[in-house]
């Protein structure tokens, strides 16, 4: 797959392929620029955030919604940590549609959603778990997190609900760190509602610079 619009002189740092279902973590970071590839199209992302030299200041979605007055996360958007300080930038997006009210799903939330028999299935926060253990996080450090490539419409009286995607494959977000974050991905395992089309399928990330000159 080509990157699209990585500047010619910037340096790749990283540039990965998270499996479908698989959790994934790195530092980016600050200046460093985070993209998100939907590689296939229709496939969630959740995503979590935290600062790479105090894991208790971390993403919310609180201050990050308040901060714009959006319910949705796209180009502009100035992603908040919960001590009111911006941990990254939003400078592109070709998808224009990301959820941070909808959650992760987990085995309780399946249990309770679809039935009995999807209670011992996969889900994000058991891969948040496994992730966020291996820089000494636990439960209690998973917050509300953001879901890229989401559609999660909203309705005049504030129901929402998860529906069929709308990024196309190659779509991406990039993000500017504005301080050194600990990244956590979950990509998304669901397979009972339409969030990935049913089908989970890989992502790409890709972690670049601007070169010194």
């Amino acid at each position: 797959m080509t990157i699209h619009s990585i500047p010619v002189s910037a340096r790749i740092v990283l540039d990965t392929e998270i499996p479908a279902r698989a959790p994934w973590s790195a530092v980016i970071r600050k200046g460093q620029t985070l993209r998100i590839v939907d590689s296939h199209g229709q496939q969630a992302v959740d995503t979590l955030f935290y600062r790479a030299d105090d894991l208790q200041e971390r993403y919310s979605g609180q201050d990050t919604l308040r901060a714009q007055g959006s319910a949705y996360v796209s180009t502009g958007t100035r992603i908040m940590s919960n001590e009111g300080r911006v941990m990254l930038r939003v400078v592109a997006d070709s998808c224009g549609l990301h959820d941070t009210s909808a959650g992760a799903c987990s085995c309780e939330s399946n249990t309770v959603r679809f039935g009995h028999g999807t209670k011992y299935l996969h889900a994000c926060r058991e891969n948040f778990l496994i992730e966020a253990a291996k820089h000494g996080l636990s439960k209690r450090d998973i917050v509300p997190n953001l879901n890229f490539f989401m559609n999660v419409p909203i309705d005049p009286i504030g129901n929402f609900t998860v529906v069929d995607g709308v990024s196309k494959p190659g779509d991406y977000i990039d993000m500017v760190a504005e301080m050194d974050v600990l990244c956590l991905i979950s990509n998304c395992p669901q397979i009972n509602n339409p969030c990935n089309g049913f089908f989970p399928t890989p992502v790409r990330v890709v972690i670049f610079e601007a070169q010194e000159v």
